[in-house]
């Protein structure tokens, strides 16, 4: 599917989605793969969703890095890093192999499963030690390599090592950026990820820019509390949506 195949209605709701997307995960780490599949999956179907938004968080998280780059726990980001990026590869080559309507399962269930996670591990405030980054690392890697919005699980991972604020940012977009490059040329080396999606990638990830330096400028005077139930209940009715119409189909 190329530009030449998208209404202008559809391009704008891509776009302005993901200009709203991205500010949310400049604000809270998270959101652009939690968001994105409720709008993308109507456009370019359930299977090209998680390869698309992939190849974007190249793009979207390069600019995170940029504008937050004095918050970067260098070290921490590595240890993630050592154990994701293999695993990366395995989740990526795993989805690979799915249907249609296999990926649009997938997804809608990680839709519905990540927020009351998201919520459980920012409860019970988790301590990881280095050896715990390094585990957590692999697991994450799996799951961020199959599914779209896995982030939630890095950001809860970061803040049980002790980083808080824009160090947790910064670094969950070292992380992805990282594995970005692992993902996507995996998705291109097994077929998920022909070029003609390039472009809508590419449309995703140059929203990050305005959306990353709104992000920042909102950081010093909005509180997520209120973001984050609005978001969260977007995601669950999507997930939802995606699940009822692919299971009864």
């Amino acid at each position: 599917m190329t530009f030449g195949d998208l209404t202008f209605a559809q391009i704008a709701l891509v776009a302005v989605t993901a200009l709203c997307a991205q500010v949310i995960g400049g604000i809270a780490g998270y959101g652009t793969g939690l968001l994105m599949p409720l709008v993308l999956v109507p456009i370019i179907g359930a299977y090209a969703v998680v390869p698309v938004i992939g190849l974007s968080a190249i793009i979207t998280n390069a600019t995170r890095v940029a504008t937050f780059r004095s918050s970067l726990d260098v070290r921490k980001a590595l240890l993630v890093s050592a154990t994701a990026l293999p695993m990366t590869a395995v989740g990526a080559w795993a989805y690979s192999l799915l249907s249609g309507r296999g990926a649009a399962i997938l997804i809608g269930a990680m839709l519905i499963v990540l927020v009351p996670v998201r919520r459980v591990f920012a409860h019970l405030r988790m301590h990881l030690s280095d050896r715990g980054l390094v585990a957590s690392g692999a697991v994450y890697g799996v799951l961020t390599g199959g599914t779209s919005g896995a982030g939630v699980i890095l950001i809860s991972m970061l803040m049980g090592a002790g980083l808080s604020g824009t160090q947790v940012i910064a670094t969950d977009a070292a992380i992805s950026f990282l594995l970005g490059f692992v993902k996507s040329g995996t998705f291109m080396a097994t077929g998920a990820l022909p070029p003609h999606l390039w472009l809508i990638a590419l449309l995703i990830g140059v929203m990050a820019a305005p959306g990353t330096m709104i992000a920042k400028w909102l950081t010093r005077k909005f509180s997520t509390q209120v973001h984050d139930t609005l978001l969260e209940g977007a995601i669950i009715a999507g997930g939802m949506v995606l699940l009822i119409r692919n299971i009864t189909a």
